[in-house]
């Protein structure tokens, strides 16, 4: 069991919410249902689902995928350590980097992005309903055309439906951590039963029969088989990469790092490969049924003949998506937007502000399309990549895994992360120098070969930029006082 830290913050700089957790009821399992909700969405179905559309060998994909996920289980374990020990969220944690006001700026980033995510998935659930609805009632579809009856190009059934879940999902989060905690305990596992039966009856109508042949395959040199390789690796890496920024507002939960490391174990390299090949199976299996690959799991239970198979299936896949919309995205959020202005935005404020984010961002743009999947994918990349690296290089190189709780909630200009005026510049200047460095791999034509690699790019430009200005700002100030 981890020790609680005997730290009682108060002022504006901590909540209710923001200041160390002083209950730690999060098991194991726990962890691994959390992965379970945040794998198991239409998200993360058509995400793999597109790789394996890519043209590569289905072995090459399932390697890739394979360390990719084994990555994201060594960056969730690191960034879990100071959460834990300390009992502090992400944003307050973030604090020690970029300095008590300073850590506005990647947290914000964060929150932001979480948005994006938050109104994604809530799109993709609604589709399911939306699917479902005109299975059902097909003089509803009238309503479901966009160009007569829309708004900001969404159909009028399309927003009923994407309005139901985002309510169906903020009734959810204000019931707080430990009835998020008991949801997703049982939204992860839910698919999984969904998946097999669902592949059960793809099997049935091929007798049995499946083969890999029939995913699109392309003669590639080793050079381009080798680049699509790390496509893979990249672009699932920044599908995860939200949530392994802020995994400490899930791991100062945890009873100890055991726990959390064991969970990471079953729940990532484990789980996810089940699920790839799950996901490999079904998309295999719709070239034969339906005559075409189909990389939308709710469009594929909708062209079923069982109406019994499509009403359980939509509704699973819309709890499990609803499961890692809270988890991955509100959550986080919320914490994000709560430390903008601890004294007047609660979390349950900090998750009100995100979910009307959400809305704004009108998300069915950014995810229609394989093309703009991996485009949203690099973006999100480029800048929580560079944060991620910030975040560790410090915590580990710079200030050696050593972190002042009580300093983290401080505004005494004399504390340890009061920096300049609360604010770090290197930490800044860092992750400024590290998103331009993505940004013109992603929006210069020259630099096209580098775009799917953003993630890379960010996480290794963010660290190095880190060390290096640190370094020699601890060389200029020596040479000052030398000097003086």
């Amino acid at each position: 069991m981890t020790q609680l830290p005997d730290v009682h913050p108060s002022g504006r700089l901590t909540n209710a919410d923001l200041a160390p957790v002083q209950q730690r009821t999060w098991a194991w399992k726990d962890f691994l249902f959390l992965w379970m909700s945040d794998v198991h969405s239409v998200a993360g179905y058509m995400t793999v689902g597109t790789f394996f559309a890519m043209g590569l060998p289905v072995g090459s994909v399932l390697f890739g995928l394979l360390i990719a996920i084994l990555t994201v289980q060594l960056l969730c374990n690191l960034i879990a350590v100071p959460s834990l020990r300390s009992g502090a969220p992400f944003p307050v944690i973030i604090r020690s980097v970029f300095g008590v006001y300073g850590a506005v700026i990647p947290a914000l980033v964060r929150g932001i992005i979480a948005i994006g995510w938050y109104g994604i998935q809530t799109w993709l659930a609604s589709n399911a309903v939306v699917l479902f609805l005109l299975r059902v009632l097909p003089s509803l579809t009238t309503y479901s055309d966009a160009h007569h009856y829309g708004f900001l190009g969404l159909s009028l059934l399309g927003w009923m439906a994407f309005l139901l879940i985002w309510s169906l999902q903020l009734a959810v989060f204000w019931r707080g951590m430990e009835s998020i905690r008991h949801f997703i305990d049982w939204a992860g596992p839910a698919i999984y039963i969904m998946m097999i039966l669902l592949d059960g009856v793809l099997l049935w109508k091929t007798h049995g029969q499946i083969s890999f042949s029939v995913l699109p395959r392309s003669d590639l040199t080793i050079g381009q088989h080798l680049t699509g390789l790390l496509n893979v690796i990249s672009l699932t890496i920044a599908f995860f990469s939200p949530i392994v920024l802020n995994f400490g507002d899930f791991s100062r939960y945890g009873v100890s790092i055991d726990a959390v490391k064991r969970g990471n174990f079953w729940g990532l390299p484990i789980n996810f490969m089940a699920f790839s090949a799950l996901a490999l199976t079904t998309v295999t299996l719709t070239q034969p049924v339906f005559g075409k690959i189909l990389i939308d799991p709710v469009e594929t239970v909708t062209r079923l003949d069982s109406q019994t198979i499509m009403v359980v299936g939509i509704l699973t896949f819309v709890v499990a998506t609803i499961g890692i919309n809270i988890s991955a995205n509100f959550v986080s959020a919320a914490f994000d937007f709560s430390n903008i202005a601890p004294a007047k935005i609660s979390w349950r404020s900090g998750g009100i502000i995100a979910s009307i984010g959400a809305i704004i961002l009108t998300p069915w743009n950014l995810y229609a399309r394989p093309d703009l999947i991996h485009f949203t994918l690099d973006v999100l990349g480029l800048f929580i990549a560079p944060v991620t690296g910030i975040l560790l290089a410090d915590y580990y190189l710079v200030q050696r895994q050593t972190l002042d709780i009580g300093a983290l909630y401080s505004t005494d200009p004399a504390a340890r992360y009061w920096y300049k005026g609360g604010l770090n510049p290197v930490a800044v200047w860092a992750l400024i120098l590290a998103v331009l460095v993505g940004l013109a791999n992603v929006f210069i034509p020259a630099l096209t070969a580098f775009q799917n690699f953003a993630w890379f790019t960010g996480f290794f430009s963010g660290l190095a930029f880190h060390l290096l200005l640190t370094r020699l700002t601890l060389v200029g100030g020596k040479a000052s006082q030398q000097a003086s």
